[in-house]
C-alpha cells in the first residue's frame, strides 16, 4: 500500500517538472521495428495507444449501436439506467430542484461531483446551478446524440490522467471525428395516456476526405422538445403523484394526507380556504367551520366543498386537498437545440489541425404547488420564522375578528409556483495533433462556458404578505420600502380564499412579482500530451506518455431576488462565487514485461491556487496466463478539490426532511416523522480536498468464441469528505433554531425547529465496495434465422459505509439513504441491465430489462429509530418497511428498408409497470424518481432516418 503523500509547504512548478520528465523520456533509446504497424486505439484512462482494448482498468463501452438498441432518446437517459449509476444522479425530471433543467450522472453512488464527465477527452464547463446548492457537475443534456461515436466509462475509480473530480470514475463521450454524407433523422413519441410528447429532429452533414482532400468538416444540428406530464393526469396510478395516502393506511396527522390537515394543538397544515388559530387555546380551526370555537364571525362561502371535491375526513377538522397531485409534475416541459461542428485539416502528412464547436440552448418550464404563507425561510444571516403570519384584528376574512389570529393558507389564488430555466452552453476547442520526432502529440486550447437564467413566479414576498394580511405599524413600515407595495392604495388588504376575487392585479404584482437569478461558469484551458514507444520488451513495446495542462476556472451564482434577505417565503437561498487556476503535469508508462504480463503506472501532480498541491498515482497489472483468460487489478489515488459553492463566497439555505427527537420524546406525535425543515449552511475557505483510494481486481474470460464474461471486485474509500454537517446530528447536538410560539401545551415543548445551522466541513469518510459482472453471449442461428445476442450487466453493492468524525458509522447500501448524496432516492444494493438482441439481415429487435432492487425504508442499516415512515396504526410503512423493487422491459426494433432508409420504433415500459410507493423521497410525489418510467407509464416512439 502506498502511503498518502503529505502536502508540501512550498508549491511545485509543473512546467519545470514537466520539461524534466519530457527530456528524460526523449533521451530514451528508440528501437527500430520492422514489423508492419498494428492498429492501435486510445482507451479512456490512458494516453498510450494500444493494440488490445482490454486494459488493467475496467472500461464499459457503449457504441452508437448500443445507444440505438437502448431506445433512449438521450445519452443522459441511457446513463441513468445503467447498473454502474448507483444513485445520486440528477434526472431532468427534477424540475423544481436546485439544478432544474440539467441532468447528471453519479457513478458508484458517490454523487455527481465525484464523477468526471469529458467530451472527447477534455473537460466541459459545469452547469451553472449546483445540485443541492453544493454539488457542481456537468450537464449531460449538452451531448448531441447523433454525433456520438461511443461512450466509455472508466469504472475502477480515480484516474491519474484526468485529475480532480474523477473519484468515482470517468464518463468520456467521444463524438464523431470523420463523417461524409448527409443524414436526417426524426422521431416522435407519447405515453399511452397521449401526453409527454417527445419530438426530436436531427441533421448531420459531413464533407471532405481527410486522406485525399486533406480536410473533413462535420456539422450536426439537433432539436428536441418534451411536453409536461402532470401528476393529476396519473390519478389512479397507484401512489404516483399523490401526497394524500390515507387510502393506503396513512394518517392525516403524519403529513401524508395532502395539504390542509390540522394535526395537533398549535400545528396545522396550509388549507386552501385557510386554517386559523384560536388566540386563546392555540387550537387551529378551519375558516369554513361554522362552529369554530371562539369565532366572532363565520364564513359560509369558505366551506371546504366550495374549493375542492377531494375526499375529506381529517380528524382535526381541516380542509384537505392534494395540492401536489393538482399542481405538480412528473416531467417538466423542455426544449433543446444542439449544434456540434468539427473541422480537421491535414497540414502535413504528419500533422493535423482541428477545431470543435459545441453550442447548446435549453428552455425548461416546471410548476409545483402554490406557496403557503408560513413556509420556513433561511439566508446566511440566519433563519427567518414565518410561523407568526396572521390575519390582522380588523381583517375582514378573520373569523376571530377583533383579535389577530395566526393563518395557515395555501395561496391557490396566487397560482402555482413556476420556474423557467434558460441554459446556454458553449465549448470551443482548437488543436493540433500528429507525429513529431517519433512522438504522437496532441495539444489544444479550450474554452467552455455555461450561462443559466432562472425566472420564478408564484412566490410570496414576506414583507408584503405580512403587511397585506396583518397591517400593523411594523409590518406596514417594513413593506413600504417595496415600491410596488407603496404604490397600492392605503389600507390595502390581501383577501383570501372565497374573497380572492376582490384583489387587484396591482396587489398580486406587489405580493408575488417575478423574481430571478443568474449563473455563469467557465473554463479556459491549454494542454499538451505526447506518447511513444521507447524500447522493446518481451511482451512488446514499452509505451510512455507525458502531459501538462493549465486551466482557469470561475463560477458565480447570484442569489434569487429577495432571498439574500430572507424575504421570499418558502424559497431557500443559494449563492456562491469563486475562481482559481489549476496546473498539472503527468506521466504514464505501459510495460508489457512478458508476453503474458502487462504493467502500467501513472503519476499526476496538480496545483490549485486555492487548496494547494495533490499527487495522484495509479498502477495496474494485467496477466493473461492463457489466451482465453486475463486477470487484472488496479490501485489508484484520487482527489476532488472543493468547488466555489463549498469554499467560495456565499452560502446555502435549503430545505430537507428530518424528525425532531426532542419533541417526539415529549409526546408531540407530529414531530416523530420527517417533516420539512430549513438547513442553513455556510462555505468554508479552509476546506481541504477530498481524497480517495481505489482498488479493483477482476478477470475477463472468453471460454468460447462467442462468449465473454468479466467480473470485477472494486472498492473506493473517500476521505476528507466535504459535507454539510449531518442534519440529524446537528439536531441531536442542538445546532438548531426553534420557534417557541409553535409550542404545544405539553410541558417542556420548545417549539418546532425552524432551521438547522451548519457549515461545509471535511467531516467523514466513505467506503463503497461492490462487484460488477458483465457477460455477453452470441448465438449464430444460421443464415435463415440470424444471430441472437444476450448482454448482462449487474452491479452489486456490498457496502456504502460512511464514518463520521466521532467514529459512528452508517451503512446505506440497500437503504433509502444517504439523502445527502442520493437526493433521497436511496442506494439500491443491486442494479441489473439485461439485453437480448435478435439480428437478421435488415432487422434488429432488442428487449432491454432494467432492474432496481428493493430499498429498506430506513435512513441507514440498523437505524435505531426504525422505519422512516409509519401507517396510521403505527406499523412500518410500506409493509415490511420496504420500498418494492422495480423492473421494466423496453422493446426496440429497427428495419433497414433500403440501404439509405431506416425505420425504428420503441416501446418503453412495455408491460406498463406502475412505480411502487415511496413515501419518503422528496424528488417526486408518491414514487421514487428512479422509477420515472413507472410513473409516466408505457411510452411509444417511432421514427425514420434517411442517408443521402
Amino acid at each position: 500500500m502506498i502511503p498518502t503523500p503529505s502536502l508540501p509547504s512550498a508549491t511545485f512548478s509543473p512546467p519545470r517538472l514537466g520539461l524534466a520528465l519530457a527530456s528524460a523520456l526523449l533521451s530514451l533509446p528508440v528501437l527500430a521495428q520492422d514489423a508492419a504497424p498494428i492498429a492501435r486505439v486510445e482507451i479512456t484512462g490512458s494516453n498510450i495507444r494500444r493494440a488490445q482494448a482490454e486494459t488493467a482498468s475496467a472500461v464499459q463501452t457503449l457504441s452508437a449501436a448500443d445507444i440505438e438498441k437502448s431506445g433512449k432518446s438521450s445519452v443522459a437517459e441511457l446513463l441513468q439506467t445503467l447498473a454502474v449509476d448507483n444513485q445520486g444522479s440528477v434526472p431532468t425530471t427534477f424540475g423544481n430542484g436546485f439544478a432544474a433543467g440539467a441532468s447528471g450522472v453519479s457513478l458508484r453512488g458517490l454523487g455527481t461531483a465525484s464523477t468526471l464527465v469529458l467530451l472527447n477527452g477534455r473537460r466541459v464547463a459545469p452547469y451553472g446551478l449546483a445540485d443541492d446548492g453544493q454539488k457542481v457537475f456537468a450537464d449531460l443534456n449538452i451531448i448531441p446524440l447523433e454525433a456520438v461515436e461511443r461512450v466509455e466509462i472508466l469504472k475502477d475509480g480515480a484516474s491519474a490522467i484526468y485529475g480532480s473530480d474523477a473519484i468515482a470514475g470517468v464518463v468520456n463521450v467521444i463524438l464523431r471525428r470523420d463523417y461524409q454524407g448527409t443524414a436526417i433523422k426524426g422521431n416522435y413519441g407519447k405515453t399511452k395516456d397521449w401526453d409527454g410528447r417527445d419530438a426530436r429532429a436531427a441533421i448531420t452533414h459531413g464533407f471532405g476526405d481527410i486522406d485525399t482532400d486533406r480536410y473533413n468538416v462535420l456539422l450536426n444540428l439537433e432539436y428536441s422538445e418534451k411536453a409536461a406530464i402532470w401528476n393529476r393526469d396519473r390519478a389512479g396510478r397507484g401512489a404516483v403523484g399523490r401526497s394524500d395516502l390515507r387510502d393506503l393506511g396513512f394518517s392525516a396527522q403524519e403529513t401524508l394526507s395532502g395539504a390542509g390537515a390540522i394535526t395537533t394543538n398549535n400545528a396545522a397544515g396550509s388549507a386552501v380556504n385557510g386554517n386559523v388559530r384560536n388566540p386563546d387555546t392555540l387550537d387551529y380551526y378551519n375558516r369554513g367551520n361554522l362552529a369554530g370555537a371562539g369565532f366572532t364571525r363565520t364564513f359560509p362561502g369558505a366551506a371546504c366543498g366550495n374549493f375542492t371535491t377531494h375526499p375529506q375526513g381529517d380528524p382535526g377538522g381541516g380542509c384537505l386537498t392534494d395540492a401536489a397531485q393538482q399542481y405538480g409534475q412528473i416531467q417538466p416541459k423542455q426544449k433543446n437545440i444542439n449544434f456540434f461542428g468539427r473541422a480537421a485539416w491535414q497540414l502535413t502528412p504528419a500533422l493535423q489541425t482541428y477545431a470543435e464547436l459545441n453550442l447548446y440552448h435549453s428552455e425548461s418550464n416546471s410548476a409545483t404547488t402554490p406557496s403557503t404563507v408560513s413556509g420556513s425561510v433561511g439566508f446566511p444571516g440566519g433563519p427567518v420564522s414565518n410561523a407568526g403570519v396572521a390575519l390582522g384584528a380588523a381583517h375582514p376574512d378573520n373569523p376571530y375578528f377583533g383579535t389577530a389570529a395566526r393563518l395557515r393558507y395555501l395561496a391557490a389564488d396566487v397560482g402555482p409556483r413556476t420556474s423557467e430555466v434558460d441554459s446556454t452552453f458553449t465549448r470551443f476547442v482548437a488543436g493540433i495533433k500528429g507525429s513529431v520526432a517519433g512522438w504522437d502529440i496532441d495539444s489544444a486550447l479550450l474554452y467552455s462556458q455555461n450561462k443559466v437564467s432562472n425566472g420564478l413566479g408564484g412566490y410570496l414576498q414576506r414583507d408584503v404578505a405580512f403587511a397585506l394580511l396583518n397591517p400593523t405599524a411594523a409590518n406596514v413600515a417594513a413593506a413600504s420600502l417595496n415600491p410596488a407595495y407603496a404604490a397600492l392604495p392605503a389600507g390595502s388588504l390581501w383577501r383570501i380564499a372565497e374573497n380572492a376575487g376582490l384583489n387587484s392585479a396591482a396587489l398580486y404584482a406587489a405580493l408575488s412579482p417575478r423574481i430571478s437569478n443568474d449563473a455563469k461558469t467557465h473554463i479556459a484551458q491549454i494542454d499538451f500530451k505526447a506518447s511513444r514507444e521507447v524500447a522493446k520488451l518481451d511482451g512488446g513495446g514499452l509505451g510512455v506518455a507525458v502531459g501538462a495542462e493549465f486551466r482557469h476556472e470561475a463560477t458565480e451564482l447570484k442569489p434569487t431576488t429577495g432571498t439574500e434577505r430572507g424575504n421570499i417565503i418558502g424559497l431557500g437561498y443559494s449563492a456562491y462565487k469563486g475562481s482559481r487556476n489549476a496546473s498539472a503535469i503527468y506521466a504514464e508508462v505501459l510495460a508489457p514485461v512478458l508476453s503474458t504480463v502487462e504493467l502500467s503506472a501513472a503519476l499526476r501532480a496538480d496545483h490549485f491556487t486555492d487548496v494547494g498541491n495533490s499527487y495522484t498515482p495509479k498502477v495496474g497489472v494485467k496477466w493473461t496466463p492463457v489466451r482465453e483468460l486475463a486477470l487484472r487489478g488496479t490501485f489508484a489515488k484520487g482527489f476532488r478539490a472543493p468547488s466555489a459553492a463549498e469554499n467560495g463566497v456565499g452560502g446555502l439555505a435549503a430545505f430537507s426532511t428530518a424528525s425532531d427527537p426532542l419533541r417526539c420524546a415529549l409526546g408531540v406525535s407530529a414531530a416523530c416523522d420527517p417533516a420539512s425543515i430549513a438547513v442553513i449552511t455556510s462555505p468554508n475557505p479552509k476546506l481541504s480536498p477530498e481524497r480517495s483510494r481505489s482498488y479493483s481486481v477482476g478477470a475477463v474470460w472468453d471460454p468460447l468464441p462467442r462468449t465473454s464474461i468479466s467480473v470485477d471486485l472494486w472498492q473506493i474509500r473517500r476521505k476528507n469528505e466535504i459535507n454539510q454537517e449531518q442534519t440529524d446530528t446537528a439536531i441531536a447536538e442542538g445546532h438548531v433554531a426553534r420557534d417557541p410560539s409553535t409550542a404545544t401545551g405539553i410541558a417542556g415543548d420548545p417549539g418546532a425547529i425552524t432551521a438547522v445551522l451548519a457549515n461545509y466541513v471535511n467531516s467523514a469518510q466513505t467506503t463503497v465496495r461492490g462487484i460488477d459482472v458483465d457477460a455477453r453471449q452470441r448465438f449464430n442461428l444460421g443464415n435463415d434465422y440470424g444471430n441472437l445476442v444476450f448482454d448482462l450487466k449487474w452491479t452489486h453493492l456490498y457496502k456504502w459505509l460512511r464514518t463520521e468524525q466521532d467514529g459512528t458509522q452508517r451503512d446505506f447500501a440497500g437503504t433509502h439513504g444517504n439523502c445527502d448524496v442520493s437526493n433521497c432516492m436511496g442506494t439500491p444494493a443491486d442494479r441489473v441491465n439485461l439485453g437480448a438482441t435478435w439480428e437478421r439481415q435488415n432487422w434488429r429487435v432488442t428487449a432491454n430489462v432494467n432492474y432496481r432492487a428493493h430499498l429498506d425504508n430506513v435512513l441507514f442499516k440498523n437505524d435505531p429509530d426504525g422505519c422512516a415512515t409509519h401507517f396510521a396504526d403505527g406499523t412500518d410503512a410500506p409493509r415490511g418497511c420496504r420500498i418494492a423493487s422495480f423492473t421494466t422491459v423496453d422493446l426496440t426494433a429497427r428495419w433497414l428498408a433500403t440501404p439509405k432508409l431506416e425505420v425504428f420504433a420503441t416501446v418503453q415500459n412495455l408491460f406498463d409497470k406502475i412505480a411502487p410507493l415511496d413515501p419518503l423521497t422528496y424528488g417526486a410525489t408518491g414514487y421514487n424518481p428512479l422509477d420515472y418510467a413507472g410513473a409516466a407509464g408505457r411510452f411509444f416512439s417511432a421514427g425514420v432516418k434517411y442517408k443521402f
